[in-house]
């Protein structure tokens, strides 16, 4: 069970996490969790080249050691980068100390102040602590759900292409779960909206 577009009550709740740009502007935020990927990253950065859009990679401690190659493209070619823990902690279940030690950990291979927490679990005390650490913590507006072997591609594109709107911050994975799907409505979903006249950037500290 997960909501496509997040519903404004819980934006509310957790206002100190950002869910959105706030913009007039026909701009979207792209975010692609979980990688770096040896197939999946490549081939989503060969689609927002052609595009001429940046995104933002949150990025695996675990995965950026092993693929530190493919991570170094994500910077070379001026996406933003952050961190999602080293290990794809669920913040619900385990200690503050081992979540925060694990952001830590990952922090030293990301040189980032942008995070989200996998799964989009995190404690209340690992929230504020992330924010005096001076953390932005990065939720979205739309989740595309390419990681959800249950829908179609057509489904996955359908997410974002019906929901997705000026500021939204839309999440893809760069993964080997989510490839099938992500694979078929990025290209769907970068060509419809540059068609509408939207730009894609990438997310940066305010």
């Amino acid at each position: 069970m997960y909501f496509v577009k997040t519903p404004a009550w819980l934006k509310v709740i957790f206002n100190a996490y950002t869910w959105h740009i706030r913009t007039k502007e026909r701009e979207l935020y792209l975010t692609f969790d979980d990688g770096p990927h040896p197939a999946a990253t490549p081939f989503v950065l060969e689609q927002l080249e052609k595009f001429n859009a940046k995104a933002t990679f949150f990025c695996l401690g675990k995965n950026v050691l092993e693929y530190n190659a493919i991570y170094e493209q994500i910077i070379k070619k001026g996406h933003s980068i952050g961190n999602h823990t080293n290990n794809h902690l669920n913040g619900w279940n385990v200690t503050h100390d081992e979540y925060i030690n694990n952001i830590d950990l990952a922090s030293t291979y990301i040189k980032s102040d942008l995070f989200r927490p996998p799964y989009g679990r995190i404690s209340r005390k690992a929230g504020r602590t992330l924010l005096q650490k001076n953390y932005k913590i990065v939720m979205w507006d739309v989740l595309s759900g390419d990681f959800d072997a249950k829908i179609s591609p057509e489904k996955c594109s359908a997410n974002v292409v019906n929901k997705a709107k000026n500021g939204s911050i839309i999440v893809f994975h760069d993964s080997q779960k989510a490839f099938k799907n992500m694979s078929y409505a990025l290209p769907l979903v970068l060509e419809y909206f540059s068609s509408k006249g939207f730009v894609f950037k990438s997310l940066k500290r305010n």
